[in-house]
């Protein structure tokens, strides 16, 4: 049987959570989770084989016990630490932002001067943040959860993200759009979304838009805005404080179509990050999750069936996408289990 130790300390919950649900009733590999207290927290996992721990101390446990394999989900703090675990273990790190796993020392000194300054001295000071390229360099292995991207850069791909939910429809004469992530025009272009609604025309469709995630500032007076304009076949829905899982789980689950106008490029530590190529978009998981279809922009390469590039005529596009079916079937838990396990064998 083989032993793994599964570390998650900073950021990525839902994966960490994934890995264990994948893995919880294997009778070939035996997995212990390593959680922060934050990742303790919202996950609420328990069992033998949940820890909870922290920096200051997982090096000794990790001593005192002999695991064929180390996955670490995130590294994007306490770059010393993980160097001295990649350095000592046979170890394998989730790549969450490829461009930053390959800057030099120059580019991440540079950036810590661009934003965020006071956070990133600490990290530069305390933490080892120049230290970031020799872990992921030293790490025996680089995973990605994006088979494509995964296959493209010379990344393990980590079968991670599986369909948890029975699709639903909305009923036949609404067609229900939910656009998720938080309402921040940085991350997502929303304002050119804003103005495609206001060509919609009246075709005896009603739709019902849901910004599926918290608005505030610049975006949400726009949306209050574009709530007060809208005609009566277009109702809008947004919020003003973030969702609780259930409620979030309850919209896509209601939804027809994922819109998902992500931003071509974004930034990691000031380090150029492009959505698609070297950065996976969340929304491709949700599709998964939730068994929904989803619209992406051109500029976001994909080869699943489900993940469809926005068209000129989006509204036609909308009623076209409602009514296609697609099969996820082979994202199952047992399916994807299978695949999990099969890389955990040869690594």
């Amino acid at each position: 049987m083989k032993r793994i130790a599964y570390i998650e300390l900073d950021t990525h919950a839902e994966l960490a959570n994934n890995f264990f649900e994948l893995t919880k009733n294997s009778t070939d590999l035996s997995v212990d989770f390593y959680f922060s207290e934050k990742i303790y927290k919202l996950l609420k996992l328990e069992g033998k084989n949940i820890f909870l721990t922290d920096y200051s101390e997982l090096l000794e446990v990790l001593k005192k016990k002999k695991y064929d394999l180390i996955i670490i989900g995130t590294v994007h703090r306490h770059f010393n630490f993980y160097k001295a675990i990649v350095k000592k273990y046979n170890t394998a790190i989730v790549v969450h932002n490829l461009n930053f796993t390959k800057a030099s020392r120059w580019e991440l000194f540079k950036s810590i001067f661009k934003k965020d300054r006071q956070y990133r001295l600490k990290l530069f000071l305390k933490e080892g943040f120049l230290e970031a390229p020799k872990v992921y360099k030293r790490a025996k292995y680089l995973l990605g959860i994006d088979e494509l991207i995964a296959k493209q850069n010379d990344l393990k791909f980590l079968p991670i993200i599986f369909n948890q939910f029975n699709s639903e429809t909305s009923q036949k004469d609404i067609i229900r759009i939910v656009v998720p992530g938080a309402v921040s025009q940085s991350r997502r272009d929303y304002y050119s979304f804003f103005e495609k609604l206001k060509n919609f025309k009246d075709i005896n469709h009603n739709y019902e838009i849901v910004f599926l995630g918290k608005a505030f500032d610049e975006e949400l007076e726009r949306l209050n805005k574009l709530v007060d304009e809208s005609p009566q076949f277009i109702k809008i829905q947004h919020f003003e404080e973030k969702l609780i899982q259930g409620e979030f789980d309850e919209w896509m689950l209601k939804t027809d179509i994922l819109y998902c106008p992500i931003q071509t490029e974004t930034a990691f530590f000031s380090v150029k990050e492009i959505y698609g190529k070297t950065k996976i978009s969340g929304n491709i998981g949700d599709a998964i999750k939730y068994g929904k279809p989803a619209i992406f922009p051109t500029t976001y390469p994909s080869d699943l069936d489900f993940i469809m590039a926005e068209q000129k005529d989006l509204q036609s596009q909308f009623s076209e996408v409602k009514n296609l079916k697609f099969d996820f079937s082979n994202y199952s838990n047992e399916i994807v289990s299978k695949k999990l396990k099969l890389l955990l064998e040869n690594i």
